[in-house]
């Protein structure tokens, strides 16, 4: 019966024990079951804890599949069960050694989890090789546990500096986001790290996943304010082609000085114009960093291009807009004319949180003036009637703001908030009078009337503030009612003892003023008053009495104080500045945690002044070395290479090749692919009615799953309208393994966005077929790789080549001789064609000219070695092994074909 209890703790440990069993069973699929199981249960938010010993047991599986669940497991539990962790490190060590690369990262996030000071050298030595590996997913983990252990023990920190510096000169998109995240945590101050390192980051800024995006923006703005002088000078200009003074005269130069304060780095517009690009992405936060590092950096007349995109994050959810209309209240004072045309996306909807609605007040109270006023006064009168009640008293303050800032209507907005005094609500009316006593102390001379008429309505007005501020307008300007103040005061006595606190403390204001304007009438009113508020229960009430007694009621124990009593209660009072609440805000840098609340929060770096002179710009330049001899001579210097990383810019493709040498030294080389890369059309802007999508692929490991081909898709929109909810439909076959990228919500007419997808090929060159649609339309299109697309690089040293080749003879070998074109006759330019058709890794080459390299399919991991034999007359024996013997002939029909032509 207990099997089918409803108890859920019960069914829970019933499970967990069968969980238990099936880990610990001697086949490999029930413990494959079981973990597939239980990383549900993780998934779905349920604690699975009291499985760690179970499942830590089978850490070092044969099973690839296995094994990787269980660091899914580990990694999310290892820093729960430290002592249980503690007794698997070595094998967590041993695993930092694995042929995969996922195993590897894992093995170093679980290490990096343990937070026991004993095993801090175990994780310096584990982040020092992660940071040199060949996978850019592992190096981009050693980033992450970099921060880890600098938490666990500062006292490395040294050390870990060292491994950021070498980490910062990677290469790989995937790893920067990563490393300068750490820097930010580690070493913010070392400023020197990024100099050789900078132009590198703004030109990798694009391609860097979302997240190290924003990462990156926010230091290199503080590293912009340290190193450049201010664009903000009057006269300043902006010189993009900076290289036409190399040309001028001394003269002419010196000339140019006088007429031109200001001329832009390089390297400073550099980043400007590397990260406007970055203002269309989908993702809010990057473009909240882009926005506050145009205010930051860029000329002023510059700023406005970040308007449009913020203001299309108001579309966002409330917690967005929340944080955006914060940062544009801040930009709003100093620059209201970034924001004027788009006045109406701040006007107030009903179902916005009073939150949100308070700041769009805000904005649009920072936005009005002579020109608009009317308009936003009109949309002021509908905010007033709001059931809202913080909101509509928000907006009675705001019409005091404007009232103040625009004397053309200050009449005009006291006569309305004199009109809201009727209004039945009892927070309309208590805003109105502080508000209006605000006003009337700028002008008071010429209202009276309106103090009258505050006076008559302060028996109908409840609320103690209101009351208050009543009756300190009268006392202040008693002399100018002198009828009704001491009516007032003699109401006031008869409900002293049953008023609120700040209600008495305003009426013994108002009897010690009356007593020294006009004692006739109210000196036995002030006596008595006086007398209540000794006995009072408050004793901020009775020393207000004890104080103002002395003070107005000469007598023997009077000081010399009592003389000046007149100069001291009736000086006049400087009219209060209605100023908006973001008025200083700036001086936090705009995206920060510290301008949302307004403090100082814990980590928060201050952005630098402009430094007066610009520091020496040449720490930015990068020596670059030349080559030494062909490609063929680096290849006979290196007994080992292998291709590891793949950087793409809008010319070239990049490989970083490492070559190892007979010492265990690593040397990395940029080796040019020496050729565009080739980019296919996905969807005409013709057929897609407006949308046209290109695809290319990058040749870097996909980081959705191992066995998908990584794919590259732009999508551009040149419609003259947003395009709405762009996504992945249908595909075919429906058994199509296709990671599809995140929906985009809008696309602005004019605007591209780059997405990344995963295809599973199945080593096949068959076209995936699937539905590219938006809101309203769908079109259906074909992605085909051609088939050295479909491998990845392989490392070996020739010795395993030469093994692996013999035991694919027979059928599995497929070779031809070619005529070379002139232009690949060299060694050098055959291994460039080579790489450029085929996907795969060099791996030697020798003395009689013949180059080898090595990869292997990305769905099945099958191996493909290719030969290419250099002999006379320009000819090249194309040897391929393989045992896929389709893919060998369609290779060489395209190796033939590139290495034939020129």
């Amino acid at each position: 019966p207990h099997h089918v209890s409803t108890n859920s703790g019960i069914f829970s440990v019933l499970r967990n024990e069968d969980l238990k069993e099936m880990l610990e069973s001697s086949k490999e699929s029930l413990k494959l079951e079981a973990m597939k199981r239980i990383v549900g249960l993780i998934a779905k938010g349920k604690n699975a804890s009291e499985l760690f010993p179970a499942v830590v047991k089978n850490v070092a599986s044969k099973n690839i599949e296995l094994k990787k669940l269980v660091y899914v497991y580990l990694v999310r539990y290892a820093e729960e069960q430290q002592d249980l962790a503690l007794l698997s490190i070595s094998t967590f060590q041993r695993a930092l050694k694995d042929p995969n690369q996922l195993i590897r990262a894992s093995a170093l996030r679980v290490l990096s989890s343990i937070r026991v000071p004993i095993i801090v050298p175990i994780m310096m030595l584990a982040i020092k090789e992660a940071a040199t590996d060949l996978s850019p997913y592992v190096r981009k983990t050693s980033a992450h546990a970099i921060q880890k252990l600098y938490s666990l023990d500062p006292e490395q920190k040294e050390q870990l500096i060292e491994v950021i510096e070498k980490l910062l000169k990677d290469k790989s998109t995937l790893v920067a986001g990563s490393v300068v995240m750490a820097f930010e945590e580690v070493c913010p101050d070392r400023i020197d790290l990024i100099h050789k390192n900078y132009r590198k980051l703004c030109n990798l800024l694009v391609d860097v996943e979302e997240w190290g995006q924003v990462v990156i923006i926010s230091m290199l703005t503080r590293y912009a304010r340290t190193q450049f002088t201010s664009p903000w000078k009057e006269g300043a200009t902006f010189d993009e082609n900076n290289e036409k003074a190399f040309y001028d005269s001394e003269e002419e130069k010196k000339d140019q000085v006088e007429a031109k304060p200001y001329v832009m780095d390089p390297d400073h517009r550099l980043l400007l114009r590397n990260t406007k690009p970055l203002l269309q992405s989908r993702n809010t936060a990057v473009v909240m960093s882009v926005a506050q590092l145009y205010w930051h950096l860029a000329p002023k007349h510059e700023v406005s291009v970040v308007t449009k995109s913020l203001v299309r994050l108001l579309r966002s959810h409330r917690e967005v807009q929340y944080i955006v209309l914060q940062n544009i209240a801040t930009m709003s004072i100093q620059r209201k004319g970034m924001f004027e045309p788009y006045m109406k996306s701040f006007y107030v909807r009903s179902t916005d949180a009073t939150h949100i609605k308070t700041l769009k007040l805000e904005i649009l109270t920072n936005l009005a003036n002579e020109a608009n006023i009317s308009t936003i006064l009109r949309e002021f009168q509908t905010y007033v009637k709001s059931q809202d009640k913080a909101f509509a008293a928000a907006t009675i303050q705001a019409i005091g703001r404007c009232a103040t800032n625009i004397s053309e209507v200050t009449d005009t907005c006291l006569n309305g908030l004199v009109l809201l005094l009727s209004n039945r609500d009892e927070t309309v009316v208590a805003e109105s009078v502080v508000v209006i006593k605000k006003l009337l102390q700028m002008q008071p001379t010429q209202h009276c009337e309106i103090i009258k008429h505050m006076a008559k309505l302060f028996d109908n007005i409840t609320v103690s503030m209101a009351r208050a501020s009543i009756l300190w307008l009268i006392g202040e300007y008693c002399e100018r009612v002198p009828k009704i103040a001491p009516d007032v005061l003699r109401k006031m006595a008869k409900s002293f003892t049953a008023e609120e606190d700040i209600v008495k403390l305003q009426t013994v204001n108002l009897a010690a003023k009356l007593y020294l304007t006009n004692s006739k009438q109210t000196k036995l009113l002030t006596q008595y008053i006086l007398n209540l508020g000794k006995y009072d229960q408050n004793y901020d009430i009775r020393d207000r009495t004890r104080f103002i007694r002395q003070l107005i009621v000469p007598n023997e124990k009077s000081g010399a104080l009592s003389k000046y009593a007149r100069r001291i209660l009736l000086a006049p009072k400087p009219a209060p500045v209605l100023e908006s609440a973001f008025k200083d805000r700036d001086r936090f840098q705009l995206g920060t945690l510290s301008h949302s609340l307004n403090i100082k929060a814990t980590g928060y770096l201050e952005l630098s002044d402009w430094p007066a002179v610009a520091p020496d710009q040449s720490v930015r330049n990068v020596e670059v070395i030349e080559p030494v001899g062909s490609l063929p001579s680096l290849l006979l210097t290196y007994s080992v290479a292998v291709v590891h990383t793949c950087r793409i810019d809008s010319q070239n493709c990049y490989f970083t090749v490492s070559y190892k040498s007979l010492s265990p030294q690593l040397v990395s080389v940029n080796i040019p692919t020496f050729g565009p890369v080739k980019s296919h059309e996905l969807l005409h802007h013709m057929t897609g009615k407006g949308l046209s999508a290109r695809y290319h692929f990058p040749r870097q490991p996909c980081l959705y799953q191992p066995n998908m081909v990584a794919v590259q898709v732009t999508l551009t929109n040149g419609s003259d309208h947003s395009l709405e909810e762009i996504h992945i439909g249908d595909r075919s076959p429906a058994s199509l393994n296709l990671h599809c990228f995140n929906t985009i919500e809008r696309l602005e007419p004019e605007a591209s966005v780059t997405v990344s997808m995963g295809i599973d090929f199945s080593d096949s060159t068959q076209a995936a077929n699937f539905q590219l649609c938006t809101k309203d339309d769908q079109f259906s299109v074909s992605i085909q790789p051609a088939v050295g697309e479909l491998l990845m690089p392989s490392s070996m040293t020739e010795q395993d080549f030469c093994k692996e080749q013999g035991k694919l003879l027979g059928m599995n070998e497929t070779s031809a001789t070619i005529t070379l074109a002139a232009e690949n006759s060299s060694s050098q330019s055959l291994s460039k064609q080579v790489l450029s058709v085929a996907n795969v890794g060099v791996v030697s080459s020798s003395e009689n000219n013949i180059h080898r390299f090595a990869g292997r399919t990305v769905s099945s991991g099958a191996l493909v070695l290719v030969t290419a034999e250099s002999r006379e007359s320009s000819t090249a024996l194309l040897t391929i092994n393989t045992d896929k013997s389709i893919m060998a002939s369609m290779l060489l029909r395209d190796l033939k074909q590139a290495l034939a032509q020129a």
